[in-house]
């Protein structure tokens, strides 16, 4: 290797400066766009490093509107950028654009107690281990994400809070409905998990994400926490 390339190649520059590693230190909104373009491309050339060749890259297309309308034909203009680098920068376009367009997946609208029971008993029933299960709700009541927070043993299972609020945040839910089943078939509550939905409403209340319910599945039936005024 000449010296020429050892000088221009990415392993010169510091690592708390690299975008990969800036990225996992700090998150992809830590990163400026020529960072983020540098680890799409992901190499520079023979004679500047990928960080340079994504910053000639900004300059070249002058905004990042521009990306929206721009083709593989006037990447390839740009000098470093090559067809295969070419068609990488506009998969990513692509997929972002995807992403900009999609909608939130809906697993169902919380219309009742009843409806949550039957919906959860047909998902649990034969579970032979305890699952704590969080259904993630939006102002409009719709499922947005239906999602095992923990498996425990043939008879116990323990969870926190905080792992269930971690979702709530990340999901960027309204409300929480909680469920676990009793893999004995008694729907009966424990004073564990009635110590445990006190908690999880007190977190909901500082949080402001309202627990709506909690539901214990049994082997054909359910019990509502909330409809026997346990919480």
């Amino acid at each position: 290797m000449s010296k020429k390339v050892q000088k221009t190649n990415i392993q010169v520059i510091p690592a708390e400066s690299r975008p990969r590693e800036r990225m996992e230190d700090y998150g992809p909104k830590a990163l400026a766009d020529h960072e983020l373009l540098a680890i799409i491309l992901r190499t520079g050339t023979r004679d500047k490093n990928v960080v340079n060749l994504a910053l000639d890259v900004l300059r070249e297309v002058e905004n990042l509107y521009m990306f929206r309308h721009i083709s593989l034909q006037e990447l390839m203009k740009i000098s470093g950028i090559g067809r295969i680098k070419g068609i990488e920068i506009l998969a990513a376009i692509e997929f972002g654009r995807r992403i900009s367009n999609a909608s939130q997946v809906k697993e169902g609208t919380v219309m009742s107690s009843s409806w949550v029971g039957n919906y959860l008993v047909k998902d649990m029933s034969n579970l032979t281990q305890e699952n704590v299960v969080a259904l993630y709700l939006n102002t409009k009541n719709e499922i947005i994400k239906k999602e095992t927070i923990f498996i425990g043993s043939l008879n116990s299972a323990v969870a926190h809070p905080r792992e269930i609020f971690k979702g709530a945040v990340r999901y960027s839910a309204a409300r929480i409905i909680i469920a676990h089943n009793h893999p004995s078939g008694n729907t009966e509550p424990s004073e564990a998990d009635l110590s445990f939905t006190r908690r999880m409403v007190d977190a909901g209340e500082l949080m402001g994400i309202e627990v709506l319910d909690h539901f214990i599945i049994g082997e054909k039936d359910y019990l509502s926490l909330r409809e026997h005024g346990l919480m």
